[in-house]
């Protein structure tokens, strides 16, 4: 890039070749010294704009080197147009006169149609935005850099309005340069580049901001939340006093969104984050725990105080629905809160006990505040469910999740039909835990899909062992709802197609209408797999009769619990009865499980109960034995 200076008629020079000469230039000149109290003038006194600037820095000009054959370059790069075209201006300032002189293209660069009203150092800088950290005056003020000869070098960014533009079109500059001292050491000139980076800026600010904010409601995220919940901790320290965590849940958010769709459930959660946000005090925290959780910090807060302002959000945000672009939709709150530092001691035995208040106020019917309280009951129990936990984790690494077959007879002729494979976790010791001392804390710490997917690898290696054996195997909602579950058992089943009409998946009639719709479609796509489905446990959940011709399953099992007492309770009888009734009625093979007498198996055939599985014909059994052929 050629520069040259206008006021002289010298040959060209760069920028970097011209500055030595006018520091000398300068240095030569009578210092003209401005008293303040510090080295430095605070910001020299504002000087009325010159009538004509000094003329710029630098300017287009045709370049007359030669081309190949001796003739002028026409191809030549414009210095001015290149500039113009990424938004970058030079300038040179004068600290004594206070004058800037801008480069030729100032104007279309900053946007600023009469450049005298950005002519002075003071005038310039009267134009920063409100937002701007620092200015250019500040960068060189506070310089810890010494000029030695080659000048100091400075960086800033700040935010300008252009005088004869609107307040709120601020443009965001990357201004770059050195600073000149005088003879006296002190800063006497400066020269840089200003470049445009709006863009950039508002990009960056957009990234610090969700990297700190929830995007969708405004509040703190998570991080955040953690990061600065520790100030509260120091607080409580020093000043010898509590605060207060809330967990607070929409409530039954999976129905507003099946309601009314995912969009107006996230304007139902912006609007509830807006209000909790307005009816905390300006100390207070709030952050977006998970996706309908929210958490709240109260600063000085007891525990009595804590129940009176978790009351209050309570009724706030459950007294009034919430506008949305589908009409007015009401929302209520389920919290647990606890005390600090006195109930959770660290940050994460905080929320822990948060959670552990908020999982019984969301219990049917439990009260919709809960405060967390010690308690040694609670605390073995969970103690024992991290001891089961680690040993659920150390048997799916070990191998030692292994299928109990038991076999299901068929009442018409007495002999084994087909088989439940059956989940057994093997200790070190070799003894066997029952599925009821595992399975609950295996969906409470999110490991069941994990048993799920094993106890599904085995039945069809079971499958492939045995090709006369029939197996069914237990799901989980969760894993059934999966959205994984179905591409997995294509993959297992595509090696070996025929296994599938020898497996049958079984998941319980709760898990069924938990989400009707997404128990229909995963039906269906399991038996486009080619394998059969099962309702486990018909009678405990209460399905209505038009839910179970929807469901289209290939067999119901009638809860045991209401089988086991079958010869002694008249009740149990009745239930029973009606429930192989209404199967028949639609077309479904019934089994009844749990069968641990003669009596009542003699009952249920009499009745037409297709299957009988339990005891008395024979216990799950862990074994390699080849099972018996079970008929189709």
């Amino acid at each position: 890039m050629q520069l040259r200076y206008l006021a002289s008629r010298t040959p060209k020079k760069t920028v970097a070749e011209a500055a030595p000469e006018l520091s000398r230039e300068k240095d030569a000149q009578p210092e003209r010294r401005v008293e303040t109290e510090s080295s430095l003038p605070s910001q020299p006194p504002l000087a009325r704009p010159p009538q004509a600037l000094p003329a710029p820095l630098i300017e287009a000009a045709p370049d007359r080197s030669p081309g190949l054959d001796g003739a002028p370059s026409a191809s030549a790069p414009d210095p001015l147009r290149i500039l113009d075209s990424i938004g970058e201006v030079v300038y040179d300032w004068d600290l004594r006169s206070d004058i800037i002189n801008w480069g030729p293209n100032v104007r279309s660069v900053l946007g600023v149609s009469n450049v005298a009203l950005i002519g002075t150092g003071r005038a310039f800088a009267e134009c920063l935005s409100p937002d701007s950290e620092s200015s250019r005056y500040e960068a060189i003020a506070r310089s810890a850099a010494t000029d030695d000869g080659a000048g100091a070098p400075f960086q800033i960014c700040y935010g300008l309005l252009p005088p004869d533009s609107p307040r709120d079109a601020a443009i965001w500059i990357e201004d770059t340069g050195r600073w000149f001292a005088g003879p006296d050491g002190r800063p006497a000139r400066a020269h840089g580049l200003v470049r445009v980076i709006t863009e950039r800026y508002k990009q960056d600010r957009r990234l610090a901001f969700e990297s700190r904010f929830d995007t969708l409601t405004g509040v703190l995220n998570r991080a955040s939340l953690l990061e600065q919940i520790g100030l509260f901790y120091a607080q409580a320290a020093k000043k010898k006093q509590s605060f207060a965590a809330l967990l607070v849940a929409i409530d039954n958010l999976f129905l507003l969104n099946r309601t009314y769709g995912y969009d107006i459930a996230d304007q139902i959660i912006a609007s509830i984050a807006q209000r909790l946000r307005t009816n905390c005090r300006e100390r207070d925290l709030v952050a977006r725990y998970a996706g309908n959780k929210f958490a709240l910090v109260l600063e000085n807060c007891d525990a009595a105080e804590m129940t009176a302002a978790a009351e209050r959000l309570i009724e706030i945000v459950g007294g009034a629905p919430f506008e949305t672009t589908a009409g007015p939709v009401p929302a209520a709150l389920r919290i647990g809160g606890v005390v600090a530092p006195r109930n959770g001691r660290a940050v994460h035995l905080l929320f822990q006990h948060a959670e552990e208040a908020l999982d019984i106020a969301r219990q049917p019917g439990g009260a919709r505040l809960i405060a967390y309280e010690p308690s040694l009951a609670r605390e073995d129990t969970r103690m024992k469910a991290l001891k089961v936990s680690d040993e659920i984790v150390s048997a799916l690494n070990d191998g030692r999740i292994i299928l109990a077959l038991q076999p299901l007879i068929d009442t018409r002729t007495g002999a084994p039909a087909f088989y439940e494979g059956l989940m057994r976790l093997r200790r070190k010791d070799g003894a066997l835990v029952s599925p009821s001392s595992v399975l609950p804390t295996a969906e409470k710490s999110g490991l069941i899909q994990m048993v799920d997917y094993r106890i599904l690898e085995l039945g069809l290696k079971k499958l492939i062992e045995d090709p006369a054996l029939q197996l069914s195997v237990n799901m989980s909602g969760r894993t059934v709802r999966d959205p994984d579950f179905i591409s997995r058992l294509r993959a297992h089943l595509a090696p070996f197609p025929e296994l599938a009409r020898r497996l049958m998946i079984e998941f319980t009639e709760t898990c069924a209408i938990e989400d009707v719709e997404a128990t229909v479609r995963a039906i269906a796509e399991i038996k486009k797999c080619g394998a059969r489905v099962a309702m486990d446990d018909f009678g405990a959940g209460h399905t209505s009769f038009k839910n179970l011709r929807r469901f289209d399953f290939d067999l119901v099992k009638i809860d045991g619990a209401f089988v086991q007492n079958l010869a002694r309770s008249a009740d149990d009888r009745f239930f029973v009865k009606t429930l192989a009734e209404l199967a028949h009625h639609v077309g479904l093979p019934v089994v009844a499980e749990w069968v641990e007498d003669a009596e009542t198996a003699k009952i249920l055939t009499d009745w037409g109960v297709d299957y009988l599985q339990g005891d008395y014909f024979a216990p799950a059994a862990a074994s390699d034995v080849k099972a018996p052929a079970a008929r189709e």
